[in-house]
């Protein structure tokens, strides 16, 4: 396998990142308006160095400037509380996993690559469309029909829950510290928004991350 990677530098993609580094030739991070874009690609581009993994960084700024979320810079306010279809709904960046993956799939195609990896996870499913396992399923089968080398998109940790990412992570010896998932964008994770309280959930027992609360 010959991948790129759909790298944001939170604790998923960063765990993904560890698991296939041998295999990874290229990790590409999308920066789009979101509050979070500047400190998760910093954690993005010191995993790549630490790897010697190629980090590639594309704006998507249309993104920011004409779709409508809460996790987008001027949107409303981010939800604390509970990660759940009810409280996170606003979070959702339409079709942002679509677009994501198209131009990953050029660039596969423009660097020899013949896979594609994303981690989305299970507790996405039920508030992110384009995190579920019909939508990777259908998208596989098109970017296999649009390319020449048939190439592939997989998701590896479609099943699994946060929880059992970062134990893989920890088996791996992922820095957690070098991650972040805060949708406030702080410089310090906030500790109270409901992706804070996912994280504090699923790294429980071996959190090394430094909360404002």
């Amino acid at each position: 396998m010959k991948a790129i990677l759909i790298y944001s530098g939170g604790m998923d993609s960063t765990v993904l990142l560890y698991k296939y580094a041998s295999e990874i030739s290229l990790a590409v991070t999308f920066t789009y308006g979101a509050r979070q874009d500047e400190p998760q690609t910093a954690c993005a581009a010191a995993n790549c160095k630490r790897l010697g993994i190629r980090h590639m960084v594309i704006p998507l700024e249309f993104i920011g400037q004409y779709f409508k979320s809460s996790l987008l810079k001027g949107g409303e306010p981010i939800p604390h509380g509970e990660y759940d279809e009810g409280n996170m709904k606003s979070t959702v960046v339409p079709f942002r996993n679509g677009i994501m993956l198209s131009v990953a799939a050029g660039l596969a195609e423009s660097n020899g690559l013949d896979t594609i990896l994303i981690a989305n996870h299970s507790g996405d499913h039920a508030i992110y469309p384009d995190c579920r396992p019909g939508f990777i399923a259908a998208i596989d089968a098109a970017v296999q029909a649009g390319t020449y080398k048939g190439i592939r998109v997989l998701s590896p940790f479609c099943d699994l829950t946060k929880r059992d990412i970062a134990l893989l992570g920890k088996d791996l010896g992922v820095p957690f510290e070098e991650t972040y998932s805060c949708y406030e964008g702080t410089p310090r994770h906030c500790g109270e928004c409901a992706t804070c309280r996912e994280r504090k959930e699923a790294l429980r027992g071996f959190d090394p991350t430094e909360y404002m609360i």
